[in-house]
C-alpha cells in the first residue's frame, strides 16, 4: 500500500494578481530568493486572487 506525505509550504510574501502588464513582481521576488539560496516558487491562490511567494518545508 502506497502512502503519501503532504508537503508544508511557508508563505514568504503575497502579491496582488492585478500587477501592470509586463510586471511580474512575484516571479522577481522568487528569483531573488532563489539567488540567496531559498528554494522559492510562485503559486496562485485563487480564493484570495493573489500570487504567493513560498518555499517547501520538510
Amino acid at each position: 500500500m502506497a502512502t503519501t506525505t503532504q508537503a508544508t509550504r511557508t508563505i514568504l510574501e503575497r502579491f496582488p494578481a492585478g500587477a501592470p502588464r509586463g510586471s511580474w513582481p512575484a516571479e522577481e521576488y522568487a528569483a531573488a530568493q532563489r539567488a540567496q539560496g531559498t528554494n522559492a516558487q510562485v503559486v496562485m491562490d485563487l480564493r484570495t486572487d493573489q500570487f504567493l511567494g513560498c518555499c517547501h518545508v520538510g
